[in-house]
C-alpha cells in the first residue's frame, strides 16, 4: 500500500479546498483513476466514490455522472457518503438512482448508458433538479471527507 507523505501537512491546512484536491489527485493516480479500484483500501476507496461523485456533478450533473465510469461506483458511493455523514447528499445521490428501472444502477458502462439513453427523457428534468440541490451543499463534503481521513490515517 503507497501512503501519501504529507498527509498530516494536508490534514492541518487552512486549504481545505487544496487538501481535498492534492489527496483526489494521489488517489487517482493510485488506482488508476477506478481502472485499479481494488489497490486501493477501503477508506480509499469511500474517499474516491465520494470525490467521483463530486467531479462529475459540478462538471455535468447526475447525467455526466452516470455515463461516465464514475457511475460504476454509484451504489457503494451511496453508503461511502453515509459513512462521512453526508446524509443528505446521500439522499440526493439514490433519487438520482431511483430513476433507474427497480432503481439498480448497472455497473457495467456500456448497459447504463444503453439504459440512460431509454431513460433521460424523463430522468433528465429530475436530475437537473437534484443537480441543484446537490449544488446547494446542505453536506460539507470537504469537511466531512477530510474528518473521515482523520480517523482513517493509517489507510492513507
Amino acid at each position: 500500500m503507497t501512503r501519501i507523505d504529507n498527509l498530516e501537512t494536508l490534514l492541518s491546512s487552512d486549504d481545505t479546498n487544496g487538501s481535498i484536491i492534492e489527496l483526489d489527485n494521489f488517489i487517482g493516480d493510485l488506482c488508476s483513476y477506478g481502472d485499479d479500484i481494488d489497490k486501493l483500501t477501503t477508506p480509499q476507496k469511500q474517499f474516491y466514490y465520494n470525490q467521483c461523485l463530486e467531479r462529475e456533478i459540478n462538471n455535468g450533473g447526475f447525467n455526466q455522472y452516470f455515463i461516465n465510469s464514475s457511475g460504476n461506483f454509484a451504489h457503494q458511493t451511496i453508503q461511502s457518503l453515509k459513512d462521512i455523514g453526508a446524509n443528505t447528499t446521500a439522499g440526493i445521490l439514490q433519487k438520482a438512482i431511483d430513476q433507474f428501472p427497480d432503481k439498480k444502477v448497472p455497473q457495467d458502462r456500456d448497459q447504463r448508458i444503453v439504459i440512460i439513453e431509454d431513460i433521460e427523457e424523463t430522468a433528465n428534468k429530475v436530475w437537473e433538479e437534484l443537480d441543484e440541490k446537490f449544488f446547494e451543499y446542505q453536506d460539507d463534503l470537504n469537511t466531512l471527507n477530510l474528518n473521515f481521513i482523520r480517523h482513517h490515517k493509517a489507510d492513507f
